[in-house]
């Protein structure tokens, strides 16, 4: 792509932290606060130098309307810094490097902050829409009388509310929740449960080997509560795991045939992510030394019953704009929102027919191997905070790429809602 060169040149997240059936430690700026703090206290420049603060966050809470702005201002940022949230579910936080990799390629800005927060433990208990129209009947009934024969319709079901992240994650054109995507995927490329069970174990395995070699100590920051409770680790992960205890786990969202379990889906958390992008002359001119630079970014959109497979269509084009082959991908950091989901995009590009007929390729782009793809695990192990997520593929791609001495990569997420994302970094 034209432009000026666009360099990653460090960046940092927060443990992510499972979701326990209640309100976590941090909201979503807390998180973004506590992942900021110690990333901006070790770079060489102000915290005023940035040119524009861009926050990724999906699950906005009420007390924090534009959680990029309130967290720029804790950060110290200064009142004069601009600073908006994106939002495209879950690539929100890949949207917040995108917009400013675009912003810093075309000239208009230097050094920008670019991050991704989620607190889904913090998702809102809402009423049915049944519930919402008798409490509105009832504050507008006009007279004591009005008001008692309203009440008398008052049922019980009107006092129990729905967990705001059940209906947040069905998409409302088809109906079908994340995980039923995940099915449609399993029966239209023959997913075995065995397979993604196995898919998830490894993944567990890689991310307790990351913990215990310290492989994440760059990257993640560890976090503290009000009551001085310290969170050093991803803390979903479970070293343990074997084939024997996944299988026992009942289908979640097709019984009783169903491949997704909970088992093998991410999980539920909390988390966040910064990256500090800028260009040449900002590197030049506060010393820095990056980690990768960014070479391209693409989005793609698809059949939302289907949209696991949009990392499958938001690479392809990177891969053909620059006359790249299988080959000449080192690594990939595909988001492991299912285990079947990730297999399904394994599976398109070794599919002849799919190739040619939905990519235009004269045939299969080939296997992935393993040993490239997700190499320190995924949101399968560590948690899939969605407005995050995106933001933590890409900073693990270049810190993956640089500890292994790899040369290029491909970060790629699916969205729901029928979109995929994909950002294609090399070692700088």
């Amino acid at each position: 792509m034209k432009g000026r060169p666009v360099y990653l040149v460090d960046g940092a997240r927060t443990p992510f932290l499972k979701a326990r059936g209640k309100p976590g430690p941090f909201s979503p700026v807390d998180l973004a606060v506590q992942a900021g703090r110690p990333l901006l206290l070790r770079q060489p420049f102000k915290r005023t130098a940035f040119d524009l603060c861009i926050l990724g966050c999906v699950n906005v809470i009420a007390d924090e309307m534009n959680p990029a702005r309130i967290a720029a201002l804790r950060l110290g940022l200064g009142e004069a810094m601009v600073a908006f949230t994106v939002q495209i579910n879950c690539g929100s936080g890949m949207q917040s490097i995108d917009t400013a990799f675009r912003y810093i390629r075309d000239g208009s800005h230097d050094l920008i902050l670019a991050g991704g927060t989620e607190a889904l433990s913090h998702a809102p208990l809402v009423l049915r829409q049944e519930a919402v129209e008798w409490f509105g009947n009832f504050n507008t009934a006009k007279g004591p009388l009005d008001k008692v024969r309203t009440l008398s319709g008052l049922r019980p079901d009107f006092l129990k509310p729905v967990l705001g992240l059940e209906r947040g994650l069905t998409d409302p054109i088809t109906d079908l929740n994340m995980g039923q995507t995940a099915e449609v995927l399993t029966h239209r490329f023959s997913i075995t449960r065995s397979a993604a069970d196995t898919y998830a174990m490894n993944s567990h395995h890689r991310l307790a080997r990351a913990q215990r070699e310290g492989w994440l100590k760059g990257e993640v920051m560890p976090v503290f509560d009000r009551d001085g409770g310290a969170y050093l680790w991803d803390d979903g992960v479970r070293p343990d795991t074997d084939i024997e205890v996944l299988a026992k786990l009942e289908p979640a969202f097709e019984k009783p045939f169903g491949k997704v379990t909970a088992g093998n889906s991410s999980q539920i958390s909390d988390g966040a992510s910064w990256v500090i992008l800028a260009s040449e002359q900002a590197v030049e001119a506060h010393g820095l030394t990056p980690l990768a630079r960014i070479m391209d970014s693409q989005w793609a959109a698809l059949d939302p019953s289907i949209m696991g497979l949009g990392p499958v269509l938001a690479s392809q084009p990177i891969l053909q704009r620059h006359g790249f082959n299988r080959a000449d991908i080192d690594l990939w950091e595909l988001n492991e929102a299912f285990a079947a989901q990730v297999l399904a995009c394994l599976a398109a590009w070794e599919d002849a027919s799919f190739c040619r007929e939905v990519l235009g390729m004269e045939g299969a782009f080939g296997r992935i191997d393993h040993d490239r793809l997700n190499v320190d695990g995924g949101a399968i192990s560590l948690g899939h905070p969605v407005g995050t997520s995106g933001n933590r593929i890409v900073l693990h791609l270049a810190h993956a790429l640089k500890r292994m001495d790899k040369k290029r990569g491909i970060a790629t997420e699916c969205i729901g809602g029928g979109q995929g994302g994909a950002m294609m970094l090399e070692v700088a």
